[in-house]
């Protein structure tokens, strides 16, 4: 979508259209007295053949080249997506009992477990990636960095645990961003963190405290609610309904400015994560496109000299 960096240059584009007024009107009035000559027999063999409608083609594109070229006064630019950096990723993933669940084929951990290895993947080799994982507590299991290799190896040993901390996350995941090296830069490097959890809080501190240090620290949060209502789990010999707790990480993506996500199924979880990797990382910048402006504006130009040679033997 183009845009304009100064759009106070616009006003270069009243002229251009007042001068093209002007041009209708002239020719509505020559009509007005070609018509009063009334032995119009007389006039055809008075008067050559005319260019007729090519005469204003001419007139059109000399125009459209002062158009052009005035709104290229503005700075037109397109948004273009440019990446980060220093861009860091902290993944966690919710490791609670309840990820035993087999209501998402084949459980819900083995299925968060392939979707999450793909992720990484999609994300360029320049961002630093960390992993945590929290049940009672949360814990770094891999450091922000680009070892890859590192990352699948620790997602492939994730140990389920009975509770949920889904508020030590999100403080874990601040603290390890922290660590990440300055390389000459000024402050903490643009980061996210995307946590994926399938119940409710058990332990640790509120998500909302969570919530407000994220938001503080300008950090978005990204959470998917992964599971179906309908999962079940058997501890110490009893079933547990466990089903998702929608609005806790709904509001924690809300208030960080992050996005949520509701995933039910494997192939739903690959496709938040490829939704959410073409956006991690990048900033929209403006790409000026001025020069797309004035080569336009020269080709109207020299069409409109072309013409006017070629059927009048003059520059317009």
């Amino acid at each position: 979508m183009i845009r304009f960096l100064e759009p106070v240059w616009l006003v270069a584009v009243v002229p251009v259209l007042a001068l093209g007024a002007v041009y209708v009107w002239r020719q509505f009035r020559r009509r007005s007295y070609a018509v009063r000559f009334t032995n119009v027999d007389l006039l055809r063999t008075l008067a050559p053949k005319g260019l007729g409608y090519r005469r204003h083609l001419a007139a059109g594109a000399f125009l459209l080249c002062l158009l052009t070229l005035a709104s290229a006064l503005a700075r037109p630019s397109m948004d273009a997506k440019q990446p980060l950096e220093r861009a860091t990723v902290m993944v966690a993933i919710d490791v609670s009992l309840s990820m035993r669940a087999d209501d998402v084929s084949p459980t819900r951990i083995q299925a968060a477990q392939e979707a999450a290895k793909e992720f990484v993947k999609t994300l360029p080799d320049t961002y630093n990636i960390g992993l945590v994982s929290f049940s009672k507590a949360a814990s770094v299991l891999v450091s922000p960095g680009k070892d890859r290799a590192a990352i699948d190896q620790a997602i492939d040993g994730l140990q389920l645990a009975e509770a949920t901390a889904t508020g030590e996350a999100v403080f874990t995941c601040l603290s390890a961003i922290q660590s990440v090296p300055a390389d000459g830069a000024n402050g903490i490097p643009p980061a996210r963190i995307v946590l994926l959890s399938d119940g409710y809080r058990t332990a640790g501190r509120p998500i909302e405290d969570a919530a407000a240090a994220a938001s503080a620290a300008n950090i978005p949060v990204s959470t998917i609610a992964f599971g179906t209502d309908s999962g079940t789990v058997t501890i110490q010999g009893q079933m547990q309904r466990v089903p998702v707790d929608r609005p806790s990480l709904q509001k924690l993506a809300e208030v960080t400015k992050g996005h949520y996500y509701e995933a039910a199924s494997l192939p739903e979880l690959k496709q938040v994560y490829q939704d959410m990797g073409s956006s991690i990382g990048y900033r929209t910048v403006p790409r000026e496109v001025t020069q797309w402006y004035v080569g336009l504006g020269l080709l109207f130009a020299f069409a409109a000299g072309g013409m006017s040679l070629l059927w009048t033997s003059r520059l317009p």
